[in-house]
């Protein structure tokens, strides 16, 4: 038996399939004007949070060619906090396109798809909140025991 000591991750090319499939489908949902197409990406994560099961990933596991180890892990933690963000802006947006609110649906939509696109070419910005929001934990956990 291993003594794995590393925290749980997720291989960077399952990572990266779910980024480009929110984004595939936001495109999708602008292009045939069909707000159902959002579910895809919705519901997979919503499955993930839920149940710590992506059908998306899971999928895209078997496509791998080299051991999971092989590749470059996401912190698991932060993967989560990413898809809680991006779960409520495709929730959002879903919603409002139901409703009739076009700018709503809208600026939900583009914020999800940016920030994939954005995360795809290297910077994450749910990251950057995640740590962001842990240095505020932090500093606030300081300040009243000093």
């Amino acid at each position: 038996m291993k003594n794995d000591t590393r925290p749980p991750s997720i291989p960077r090319p399952l990572v990266r399939v779910n980024q480009w499939t929110i984004v595939l489908s936001v495109l999708l949902t602008w292009i045939f004007q069909n707000e159902w197409i959002l579910l895809i990406p919705f519901l997979a994560g919503l499955c993930g949070l839920l149940f710590d099961v992506n059908p998306v990933m899971k999928i895209a596991k078997y496509f791998l060619r080299k051991p999971i180890t092989a590749y470059i892990p996401e912190d698991m933690k932060q993967q989560k906090f990413n898809q809680v963000i991006a779960v409520c802006c495709l929730a959002g947006g879903f919603i409002s396109a139901l409703v009739g609110l076009k700018a709503i649906f809208y600026i939900f939509t583009i914020m999800v798809a940016l920030a994939a696109v954005i995360a795809i070419c290297g910077f994450c910005i749910g990251c950057f909140i995640y740590f962001q929001w842990n240095q505020f934990k932090y500093r606030r956990k300081v300040r009243s025991q000093g």
